[in-house]
């Protein structure tokens, strides 16, 4: 015999069996057992930026206010160090109109950030074109990826070798020279390729254009073709396409890439003391020397500096393209 009908079908929530409701009627209550809390998936981000990021830059904004003895520091709260560091004898010139006089040590965070503009601009005009030819002339996803890893490959080696490479492409017996002299370029070997700024340059720009290229062939690679096939259908020509639809659609992979840069080049100190052979000085140079003097207190105040600086670098090149918005 069949059972008789009912207006409730059997449901298996947990461990507990409860009646499910008909279509049409009230649903009855459900419990949920309690599960694993939720709240510890984070606890290993929270603890690795506790331990990584706010631990030693909590140190560092106390050492800061620490005194250095010559072989060390010693505990205490003083504002010496940041005086050392914004101190200039007379803050104006009297001879030049009362020209503000900047100290040494603000004077070399400019040139840093000369430098690491510089190499922005340079790994922008070579990197985009490169990312750009990969996303948008390559059809074949296969060599599209073959290609870029080819770009990437230089980024595997150590970063030093890749410094130290430059000195026997630049030198004065080097390949460059003999290719010049070899040529008729010129009749005697270059002085200005090593040690200089130009090679400083070049150097800079070999080690972190594949940074830029990365970001912007993404950005460039997840254009729907179709908008690009519509445009063209509508009238536009290649000029206005790239202006109005892709330049604006990668800019993201712009930003993204220039912040990696500008973070990487703002703390650079081996290459200007391996290729330019110290004759400039940045603020990763002038925390290194303070660091091997064992002047830790002032170098905790550079290295401040230099952040702050970065941070106020980054908002800029996020206020200049709103990610977010773009995205």
């Amino acid at each position: 015999m069949r059972a008789p009908p009912t207006d409730y079908h059997d449901g298996l929530i947990g461990s507990q069996r409860v009646a499910a409701p008909a279509s049409g009627e009230t649903a009855v209550g459900y419990r949920r057992e309690a599960g694993f809390p939720t709240g510890w998936l984070v606890t290993p981000a929270v603890l690795w930026l506790i331990v990584f990021l706010m631990v030693p830059l909590a140190a560092i904004v106390v050492f800061s206010l620490f005194e250095a003895t010559g072989h060390g520091m010693q505990a205490g709260l003083s504002l010496k160090n940041y005086q050392d560091y914004f101190y200039t004898e007379g803050f104006f010139d009297s001879g030049s109109n009362n020209f503000l006089k900047f100290s040494i040590f603000i004077k070399t965070l400019g040139t840093t950030f000369r430098f690491t503009f510089e190499v922005m601009v340079i790994c922008l005009l070579i990197g985009y074109p490169i990312a750009y030819f990969l996303a948008m002339q390559v059809h074949s996803f296969k060599w599209q990826m073959a290609l870029f890893l080819v770009c990437m490959v230089p980024f595997w080696t150590s970063y030093l070798i890749r410094a130290v490479a430059w000195l026997p492409m630049l030198g004065r017996r080097g390949l460059l020279n003999q290719f010049l002299l070899e040529a008729g370029i010129v009749d005697k070997p270059v002085g200005f390729l090593l040690y200089s700024e130009f090679g400083y340059t070049v150097a800079l720009v070999q080690l972190y254009v594949v940074l830029c290229v990365g970001p912007i062939f993404f950005s460039l690679a997840k254009i729907d073709r179709d908008i690009l096939e519509a445009a063209r259908d509508m009238g536009a020509g290649a000029g206005q396409i790239f202006r109005e639809i892709i330049l604006p659609l990668s800019l993201p992979g712009v930003a993204i890439g220039m912040i990696f840069i500008f973070v990487m080049l703002m703390g650079e100190f081996a290459t200007a003391v391996v290729v330019y052979g110290g004759k400039t000085t940045t603020v990763g140079t002038v925390i290194l020397n303070y660091y091997a003097i064992a002047n830790y207190p002032f170098a905790a105040v550079n290295a401040l500096m230099l952040m702050l600086a970065m941070m106020i670098g980054v908002v800029i090149i996020l206020r200049i393209v709103d990610i977010r918005k773009e995205l």
